[in-house]
């Protein structure tokens, strides 16, 4: 699962003109570090999607250690509810992005 949502980014290289300046636009639960307003809109979502990818990695590795009994409940409970968001978010964002191609393939040509 986590490997495939990072696959999302190299997934759109076609959409990257039509949607240049998107990239600056990013949710609270994921917000890029090295997106710029000029990087294109496949790139950002590559960074996105590696964001999203670390910060549930992080959170994983928090409850593992939570069930090893080595981590505070409260560090735990806030990676996994920031894992969640930052899920929420990437599911929102793959939605608009299937929403918008079959919009786009709807159109007459």
């Amino acid at each position: 699962m986590i490997d495939s949502l990072a696959a999302v980014g190299r997934a759109a290289p076609a959409a990257s003109s039509m949607l240049d300046g998107l990239a600056s636009v990013a949710g609270p639960a994921m917000k890029p570090t090295n997106v710029t307003a000029e990087t294109s809109f496949s790139a950002a979502l590559s960074a996105v999607s590696q964001d999203a990818v670390s910060t549930l990695r992080h959170a994983e590795g928090l409850s593992l250690g939570a069930l090893q009994g080595g981590m505070e409940t409260r560090e735990v409970v806030d990676a996994v509810m920031s894992a969640e968001q930052t899920l929420q978010a990437a599911i929102a964002i793959r939605d608009k992005i299937v929403t918008a191609y079959l919009e786009v393939s709807r159109m007459a040509i």
